[in-house]
């Protein structure tokens, strides 16, 4: 059963080589006459990319300042910096160049910046809702999140280790420049977390209790099954750019909201029990993500047997033998080893990190809270949920 659902995605896309040259332009065509330029590290700085950037927005006779050391959690420090040097210096547009912590971080500064008057952090406490945003834009040097295409951001409040997100559309970037050469610097470990993070916003829509379409499931099992290929090809082969352009457009897709028309919303119970370990742990978010879901899917799968039964068959190819709970079952493993191949975790222990039950429960307690006491489509999943989860996430492989 289809649910109603509106389709809103403004974001103008510009993709392909060389296309960071537009960047002045399309500045101007959005009224942006004062640009805060957000990065994450001067490397960027040094590669000429930034040049030809700062090149087309001198063309356009655009004023702009540097705000750089974004990290890859962004971190809630990084975006009141960002607001007082806007204020100082009446900026009126911001500018990402980088990938989805950038972006979110632009995203954080836009909203501080409309509503100069207020806490912008009360956003992400959900204590109220935004009214006004400064317009965004951005220059993709990653492949990662789809944050270009999505009303979501997430930032971490380094004092209290709350990693906390909140969407509103008024945060849309205007426009999102992608060249998928500015991918191939990329790290390995970078380029396979992101492919799990793109994979995961999809997933996230795909396995839920209320609702699906046909066209929105074939859309969903395309998409993943076009990354999981891709993924293999720059595990090996980092320097080829037909899969780089694949996962980079995949990944703007994936969080457009394109593959979950028509859903009762999603899941997303994963990405919420992972940003309790990224705030507390500082890891890699699709990492953490790779190591969180197969225990959320193997506590979950019996209460949405008929979608992870079709997952297991239509994205991961496995045979129509058995009853559907033995493909679900398999299925899921089938995950855990294509993690495994391109060198994911599907554990804490391979994480890296070891919490102690008290971190466990303090997690489920900020998970539960920030979820509004209860998260989840596929199973409605409340505070003793999200700690088992943990639990056996973090006994595995052990």
């Amino acid at each position: 059963m289809a649910n109603n659902f509106t389709f809103y995605s403004p974001t103008e896309v510009v993709f392909g080589r060389g296309v960071q040259t537009e960047a002045g332009a399309y500045i101007k065509k959005y009224n942006g006459n004062r640009v805060l330029i957000v990065y994450q590290n001067d490397e960027i700085l040094k590669n000429g990319f930034m040049d030809e950037i700062l090149r087309s927005l001198k063309e356009e006779g655009i004023f702009f300042e540097f705000l750089g050391g974004v990290l890859p959690n962004p971190y809630l420090s990084k975006v009141y910096e960002g607001i007082e040097v806007g204020k100082r210096l009446n900026l009126d547009f911001i500018l990402a160049v980088g990938g989805g912590p950038v972006i979110d971080t632009a995203k954080a500064i836009a909203y501080g910046l409309a509503e100069p008057e207020t806490d912008v952090w009360t956003l992400f406490e959900h204590i109220r809702t935004a009214k006004k945003c400064l317009p965004i834009g951005s220059v993709i040097t990653n492949i990662v999140a789809g944050s270009e295409t999505s009303k979501e951001t997430v930032i971490t409040n380094e004092r209290t280790r709350e990693k906390r997100a909140y969407g509103d559309s008024l945060a849309r970037l205007k426009f999102a420049i992608m060249n998928p050469e500015r991918t191939l610097t990329l790290s390995d470990h970078e380029t396979q977390s992101g492919c799990v993070d793109i994979m995961m916003h999809t997933m996230e829509r795909y396995f839920t209790n209320g609702g699906n379409m046909e066209i929105t499931d074939v859309i969903a099992e395309g998409l993943l099954k076009t990354v999981m290929k891709n993924a293999k090809i720059l595990h090996h082969d980092p320097q080829n750019y037909e899969a780089r352009a694949e996962i980079m457009w995949a990944g703007s897709l994936s969080h457009n909201n394109l593959t979950g028309c028509g859903n009762n919303g999603g899941d997303f119970a994963t990405h919420m029990l992972e940003h309790e370990v990224g705030g507390m742990f500082d890891v890699t978010n699709g990492a953490g993500l790779a190591a969180i879901w197969p225990h959320w899917a193997r506590y979950v799968y019996k209460h949405a047997l008929p979608r992870f039964s079709r997952f297991a068959l239509e994205v991961m190819n496995i045979e129509a033998q058995g009853d559907m709970e033995e493909i679900a079952l398999k299925g899921i493993e089938a995950m855990e080893e294509f993690y495994h191949s391109i060198g994911m975790p599907t554990n804490f222990k391979e994480l890296g990190i070891y919490p102690t039950d008290e971190q466990l429960n303090d997690m489920a307690a900020r998970c539960a809270w920030a979820a509004g006491g209860l998260q989840g489509s596929a199973k409605i999943l409340f505070k003793k949920d999200m700690y088992e989860i943990y639990k056996i996430a973090n006994s595995a492989g052990r």
